[in-house]
């Protein structure tokens, strides 16, 4: 039904292998998404070949890093801020099995979809929380317990990282996904980082795999507990953005 040679290739390029299993997972999301679309704006993009490269391949650049990182037997802790449809966390549920992974969205609804989308592809260590970031990342049970946070939203690197760095251990990494054009924005970003206990050890410039699109990867490792200020509530990382005093 699905012609997955695009999808093969690009995988192939990342050094992600793959089950035919993990394709028809991923057949199964992608038809779930499409309907569940017909009546909730979860994604302005439905055709399969377009989803296979800006969503499915994208998230997956992921293993850009990871890869490096990986340690056999190892089974890291994963958060996705501000998932919408559940990318970048569920493609890499499926092609990682290993990684126990927390989906987390703002808005109910797109919660309910995943959860449907996670019990239907029988993914194992994988929850769906509905909530702000700003607010669960202040939470015990939350805060500084994971290995990776990833983010594919399109807030200010600077908001950004206010409501994703505490959610990471020192030792892990915030990986957001920003466009080619985003230096400025990362340049601004960088009192931020260095403020939330984070430093920027890597920008990797990148094509898509199988396409001429061009994206950014910020590799931002945790070097240090985020002050317990941090995040503000009340919108204040989206409203006010950290920024160097001396400006």
């Amino acid at each position: 039904m699905y012609n997955d040679d695009r999808l093969k290739e690009g995988l192939e390029a990342l050094s992600i292998p793959y089950t035919e299993e993990m394709l028809t997972k991923l057949h199964q999301y992608y038809e779930m998404m499409v309907v569940k679309n017909q009546v909730m704006n979860l994604t302005a993009i439905t055709e399969y070949d377009d989803v296979v490269v800006k969503h499915w391949l994208d998230s997956l650049c992921f293993a850009k890093v990871y890869l490096k990182h990986r340690k056999e037997g190892n089974s890291p802790k994963l958060i996705d801020i501000g998932t919408g449809a559940g990318f970048p966390g569920i493609p890499i549920k499926i092609f990682f099995p290993e990684i126990e992974v927390l989906l987390l969205d703002s808005l109910q609804k797109r919660i309910t979809f995943l959860q449907d989308v996670v019990d239907s592809l029988a993914l194992n260590a994988i929850s769906c929380v509905h909530g702000r970031a700003e607010e669960l990342g202040r939470k015990p049970e939350y805060r500084e317990q994971y290995d990776y946070a990833v983010s594919r939203a399109v807030a200010r690197l600077s908001s950004l990282a206010e409501v994703s760095l505490p959610f990471v251990r020192q030792g892990g990494m915030f990986l957001p996904y920003k466009s080619e054009s985003s230096d400025e924005e990362i340049a601004e970003a960088s009192y931020a980082i260095r403020e939330l206990g984070g430093k920027q050890a890597e920008v990797l410039s990148y094509e898509i795999p199988t396409s001429d699109l061009p994206r950014k990867l910020i590799a931002i490792n945790k070097c240090k507990p985020t002050p317990s200020k941090y995040p503000r509530g009340g919108g204040k990382p989206f409203k006010a953005p950290l920024v160097s005093k001396s400006k």
